[in-house]
C-alpha cells in the first residue's frame, strides 16, 4: 500500500495470517529471506487444536516448519535455514526472537503490535536489506504505514491481478458479416471449412490473437449473432473453431431457449460431452442457475446420460447467522436452497395457462429420485461417478474449498460452478482471490473446460435501478 524502494536484499517478515491463508508461503519469496517472529509461532500453536480448517493449516504449517528446522544445527538456525525449492535459487528461512524486546509508544500489547515492534527492530539492525511486513490484515497494513513500517498485501494467491481481468470467456468481433467472413477479412489468416459428423470445423492457419484460448465463444455479436463458434484448438499460427448449435428458437434445453449470443454459447458448453468442468459468471438475474437445471434435467432425464444431479452451494449468509437448523442433511441445507426451487418452479411452469406443476406427486417423486442437495462440508472423500454436480456460489468458497469438490469427480461427471464475483459474503476473500477467480484461471487452457461471463438481459427495472442507485 506504500511505495517501497526495495534493495537487493529482502526479508520479508510474514504474519499469521499470510501462513493459515497460504501454508506454502514460505517456498513464496525466491531467493529472498523469510523471516518468522516468535510471536507468529506462539499464534500457530494457539491455533493448532481442534477440527476446523483453521486448525488444520496450522497444523499443516507447523510440520512444515518441523521438516525445515530436522536436520539443521546452531549455526544455521542463528545464520538462516535453507529452503528447497522445486525451480530457483533456494531461499532462506530466519526465526525471530528477541530476550528484550520493548513495545512501541503508545502502542498497548497485543500480538499486531509485538510483530510491529519485531519488524522495526529487525529493519534497525538491517541498515542493509529492504525488511518488509507481509500480512493479509488492513488495520496492521495501516498501522504499519502510519509507522512508517515497510509492508505489502499477500499477492502471490491471486489469481489475476485485479477483480477486472478475469475473462469472459467471449471475443466479439461486431464487423464480421454473415459465416464470419467480416471476420476473415480483418484477420491475417487462412480459412478452411469442413463438415465433421454433422458439425462444422473452421480451420485457420495464419496469426492467431493472442488473447484467443480454448473453449472460448467467438461472435461477431452479442446480440442477433449471424457466427458463434467455439474454439477446440489454439496456438500462435493455427486454430480450429467449431460452429455452436442456434438454441434461440426451434432447437432448445427442456424447453428453455437463449436471447443472446452468451445465453447460447452457455447452453453449449452445458450440452457438450467434450466438456467436463463448466464456470459461468455473471450478476444475479442473467439466468445461470436458469439455464443449469435445464441443461441437467435435458441430460439426467431425457437424454439418460447421467444417472442423478447433485446441488450444492456455501452455506454462508449475507447477514447475522440465525443458528442451527433441525432435521436432516437436505432439511437443513433447504434455507440455502431458495435460488435451486425458484427456478424449478418456473422450468416446471406451464407455459399455456401459467400453472406450475411443481406440487404434482409423479412430478416430486421424479426429481426426489434424481436430484441430491448435499452440503459442501461432507463431500469431502466422495467419488462421484455418473453425476452433474452443480455447485452454486461458487464466489464464497476458497480456492482449497472448491478444488476438494471438483476432485470429487469420477467417471462421467460433469461439473458447473455458478457465482459472481461481485457478491462475496466470505469474509477474507476478494474477487480476484476466491475459488471462483482461481478455477477459472487454472482452467483456461485446458481443451475440456469452458467459461462465459453472462450479461444482463431481461431483469426487472427494480433491480436494475437497484444496482445503479446502491
Amino acid at each position: 500500500m506504500v511505495r517501497i524502494d526495495k534493495k537487493a536484499t529482502r526479508l520479508y517478515v510474514l504474519d499469521t495470517n499470510v501462513l493459515i491463508h497460504d501454508p506454502a508461503a514460505l517456498y513464496q519469496f525466491d531467493e529472498h529471506e523469510v523471516v518468522i517472529p516468535m510471536t507468529v509461532l506462539e499464534e500457530l500453536d494457539k491455533h493448532k487444536n481442534g477440527i476446523r480448517e483453521i486448525a488444520r493449516t496450522a497444523r499443516q504449517v507447523s510440520r512444515t516448519l518441523s521438516d525445515l528446522t530436522a536436520n539443521v544445527d546452531i549455526d544455521q538456525i542463528r545464520d538462516g535455514i535453507p529452503i528447497p525449492r522445486l525451480t530457483g535459487p533456494e531461499g532462506c528461512l530466519r526465526l525471530l526472537c528477541y530476550n528484550d524486546l520493548k513495545p512501541l509508544d503508545p502502542l498497548e500489547e497485543s500480538p499486531d503490535n509485538r510483530i510491529l515492534a519485531e519488524t522495526c527492530r529487525l529493519r534497525d539492525e538491517r541498515p542493509d536489506a529492504s525488511v518488509i511486513l507481509v500480512t493479509k490484515d488492513i488495520n496492521l497494513r495501516v498501522k504499519a504505514a502510519a509507522l512508517g513500517v515497510p509492508v505489502e498485501d499477500y499477492l502471490t494467491d491471486r489469481a489475476f491481478d485485479d477483480s477486472d481481468a478475469m475473462i469472459d470467456g467471449v471475443r466479439i468481433y461486431p464487423d464480421a458479416g454473415h459465416d464470419g467472413s467480416g471476420l476473415w477479412d480483418s484477420l491475417p489468416v487462412e480459412v478452411k471449412v469442413e463438415r465433421q459428423d454433422h458439425r462444422v470445423v473452421y480451420r485457420l492457419a495464419g496469426d492467431i490473437p493472442r488473447e484467443w484460448h480454448l473453449g472460448m465463444l467467438v461472435s461477431d455479436s452479442d446480440h442477433g449473432a449471424s457466427f458463434e463458434a467455439i474454439v477446440r484448438e489454439v496456438g500462435p499460427k493455427h486454430a480450429h473453431l467449431e460452429l455452436l448449435t442456434n438454441y434461440r428458437h426451434g432447437t432448445s434445453v427442456w424447453g428453455v431457449h437463449a436471447h443472446d449470443s452468451r445465453q447460447n454459447f452457455t447452453l453449449n458448453l452445458l450440452m457438450d460431452d467434450d466438456i467436463d468442468l463448466v464456470t459461468i459468471a455473471g450478476s444475479a438475474g442473467t439466468g445461470k442457475t436458469f439455464m443449469t437445471l435445464a441443461a441437467a434435467f435435458q441430460q439426467t432425464l431425457d437424454v439418460k446420460r447421467f444417472e442423478r444431479i447433485v446441488f450444492t452451494r456455501a452455506p454462508v449468509s449475507m447477514s447475522e447467522d440465525i443458528g442451527f437448523l433441525p432435521g436432516t442433511e437436505e432439511e437443513k441445507m433447504s434455507p440455502w436452497m431458495g435460488a435451486f426451487h425458484d427456478n424449478m418452479d418456473n422450468l416446471l411452469r406451464d407455459e399455456h395457462d401459467g400453472s406450475s406443476t411443481w406440487n404434482q406427486d409423479a412430478t416430486r417423486q421424479l426429481l426426489g429420485s434424481r436430484v441430491q442437495i448435499r452440503a459442501p462440508g461432507f463431500m469431502r472423500g466422495r467419488t462421484l461417478n455418473d453425476t452433474f454436480l452443480i455447485i452454486d456460489e461458487a464466489q464464497n468458497f476458497t480456492p482449497k474449498q472448491l478444488k476438494s469438490l471438483i476432485t470429487r469427480a469420477g467417471r462421467n461427471t460433469k461439473i458447473v460452478c455458478l457465482g459472481n464475483v461481485g457478491q462475496i459474503d466470505t469474509p477474507y476473500l476478494t474477487a480476484n482471490t476466491c475459488g471462483m477467480a482461481a478455477v477459472v484461471q487454472h482452467f483456461r487452457d485446458w481443451p475440456h473446460a469452458g467459461h462465459v461471463t453472462l450479461k444482463s438481459v431481461e431483469r426487472s427495472r427494480l433491480a436494475l435501478a437497484g444496482e445503479e442507485l446502491l
